[in-house]
């Protein structure tokens, strides 16, 4: 008998880690899109991005956070990176896309937060791009910060976020593998009537003889009709997500990074397949979505220097005929991005006892 003792413990066991939220999709032979990712399936795999978080969790009630996005090692205002934004829907509060429209970069970290934290998270990259020591001169900066609406789960009117925050989180972000799910500007969000947060993925790039790497990070809060691969999850598991009336509505923030030589031109065009991987998980861009891609290119050579001698730029890049592969590698980290965010969210009660469950993936797989 002890040995089928043991046996039944191992079974209980290999399952419990099975099923465990902390496992990404591959790890369960979910393999989306056909192209390889990096060596960390992140947008760190991207050489020179780092990210940062810092999450709020507190009493019954305080359930947000920050994420910091930071495009290179060196100061971003000084070598600015070529730049686009795409707006999927409107409904948002996307600080500096006006001038990232206009000239075609961006100068500071990439900060997501929630709605209405977007002044002060604007306020703190003002204040770090200002206490850099070649920027004693700096009399204007242009800080991106992007938001999705947390006010579900976390007590947004208190607007708890504050500038050491999101200090904390640019110096605190690194390569390497990075936290997943209730994290960041993820802690308190909502996906599909389940548990949201942050995701990432990244695919490799082979265009002739050379390799780039692009990147993916979301932080998902948005609504539709889930997929997984292809499968119609949310058509399964319909009994299953938390009925919210506004369950279709929300937001996406997509933050794409790329070591390929884009001009600003291609970064738009790369940014609008991104939501193309939002749709083929189910996401709808609603009335009240807002859906937003960030995109940028930090290849060294086309880093755009805030003075110079010369009256000249003279970037590198990739022609259009090119395109294609890099298309194709955005869509497929985009949709691995939103569904590992699902995967890694935990169940979470917040503001006024609201409880959003976390996706049930052990029925997902059983589906799958």
């Amino acid at each position: 008998m002890k040995p089928l003792f043991v046996t039944i413990l191992m079974f209980f066991w290999i399952s419990a880690i099975a099923f465990s939220q902390h496992e990404r999709p591959r790890d369960y032979g979910i393999v989306i899109g056909v192209l390889k990712p990096g060596e960390n399936n992140s947008i760190t795999d991207v050489p020179g991005v780092k990210v940062g978080h810092t999450s709020l969790i507190k009493g019954d009630s305080i359930r947000t956070g920050v994420t910091a996005i930071l495009p290179h090692t060196g100061n971003i205002f000084q070598r600015k990176v070529p730049a686009a934004i795409y707006i999927g829907n409107g409904f948002g509060k996307l600080a500096g896309y006006s001038q990232v429209k206009e000239l075609g970069n961006i100068e500071t970290p990439v900060i997501l937060t929630n709605t209405l934290s977007v002044p002060v998270a604007s306020d703190a990259l003002i204040t770090f791009t200002l206490a850099q020591a070649e920027n004693q001169k700096v009399r204007s900066v242009n800080p991106v910060v992007g938001e999705t609406n947390d006010g579900w789960l976390n007590d947004i009117r208190g607007r708890h976020v504050s500038q050491e925050d999101v200090l904390s989180a640019i110096k605190n972000a690194g390569g390497g593998a990075i936290e997943e799910g209730n994290v960041g500007a993820g802690t308190g969000t909502v996906c599909f009537g389940f548990k949201g947060g942050i995701g990432t993925a990244s695919r490799v790039v082979h265009i002739n003889s050379e390799n780039y790497t692009l990147g993916v990070l979301v932080q998902t809060n948005f609504g539709g009709v889930l997929e997984i691969n292809g499968v119609p999850i949310a058509h399964e598991l319909k009994n299953d997500r938390d009925n919210r009336k506004n369950e279709v509505d929300g937001s996406c923030m997509i933050v794409v990074i790329t070591d390929a030589p884009l001009s600003s031109r291609n970064l738009e065009r790369v940014a609008k397949r991104a939501i193309m991987g939002l749709a083929k998980t189910g996401g709808i861009a609603s009335n009240g979505s807002g859906d937003y891609v960030i995109a940028m290119s930090n290849a060294k050579n086309n880093l755009i220097p805030y003075s110079g001698k010369s009256l000249y730029y003279e970037p590198k890049v990739l022609r259009n005929d090119a395109m294609t592969p890099v298309f194709q590698a955005c869509i497929e980290a985009t949709e691995e991005a939103i569904v590992n965010s699902l995967f890694a969210a935990t169940t979470m009660t917040g503001r006024d006892g609201h409880k959003i469950k976390a996706l049930p993936v052990d029925r997902v797989i059983e589906i799958m």
